[in-house]
């Protein structure tokens, strides 16, 4: 086994309240790990069409990319592995992979869909049977046990992306109030709309002047355009079962 580094926040699930709850710790400067299996729920739908933003609805898999690219650029390091435990570790958790690779984390976000035998060495979390396993939360996403939570599905909320979504930030925000640096929220605001009150910028708030903003927006752009400009190339993933 190599020797253990250690990290801010651990994210086990690549999925979409995964991809959220990384990009707002990565974005807020705390060092995020993605754990990824690349088995997403997501990449099974066929058209996702009740997802804010995309009025005739868009490709499961391209935005489960888009988000992953966001995450990314936010900061987040992706490691393609299967964890296979967390554990209670002095100042924090352990986390261990199937390919025997270990580190330390200060925090862990459960953000699988139902897979809970990773949490299984945990002492002090709670597990729900409703048919499928689902960790006890409190409705931020806190367990019973310091430094780990859950969102999305398997934290129980309801089978909607546009909710786990959400509740992958909720949480991810739940992590940063807790880191005690102080936290408003993650928003970009024209030059002046503090400063020029003779307010102080607000912790997680940033002001840019209109070039700044101009060349955000010609980025955003050719990002999209990029992505959006031919057919996604892969193919709905089907249900296991399915004949």
């Amino acid at each position: 086994m190599s020797e253990p580094d250690t990290v801010d926040v651990t994210v086990v699930g690549g999925g979409v309240a995964g991809l959220s709850a990384g990009t707002f710790t990565a974005r807020h400067g705390l060092e995020t790990v993605v754990c990824s299996a690349g088995g997403s729920l997501l990449r099974r739908n066929a058209h996702l069409e009740n997802y804010p933003g995309f009025p005739a609805g868009v490709n499961s898999r391209l935005l489960l990319e888009l988000m992953a690219e966001q995450a990314e650029r936010a900061g987040c390091e992706f490691r393609e592995a299967t964890v296979t435990r967390v554990e209670r570790a002095a100042g924090g958790l352990a986390v261990e992979t199937a390919d025997d690779d270990a580190w330390a984390s200060a925090v862990v976000i459960a953000a699988t869909k139902n897979e809970t035998g990773y949490l299984d060495g945990v002492d002090g979390i709670e597990l729900v049977e409703r048919g499928k396993t689902f960790v006890e939360t409190d409705d931020r996403g806190r367990t019973g046990v310091e430094g780990l939570y859950a969102a999305g599905r398997l934290a129980g909320k309801p089978h909607q992306t546009v909710i786990a979504a959400g509740h992958g930030a909720e949480v991810a925000v739940t992590v940063l109030e807790a880191h005690g640096e102080g936290f408003y929220h993650d928003w970009v605001a024209p030059e002046g709309y503090f400063t020029g009150r003779g307010i102080d910028v607000p912790p997680g708030v940033e002001e840019i002047d209109e070039d700044e903003r101009r060349e955000r927006e010609a980025k955003s752009l050719a990002v999209m355009r990029e992505y959006f400009a031919e057919r996604h190339p892969e193919e709905p993933e089907q249900h296991p079962n399915a004949e």
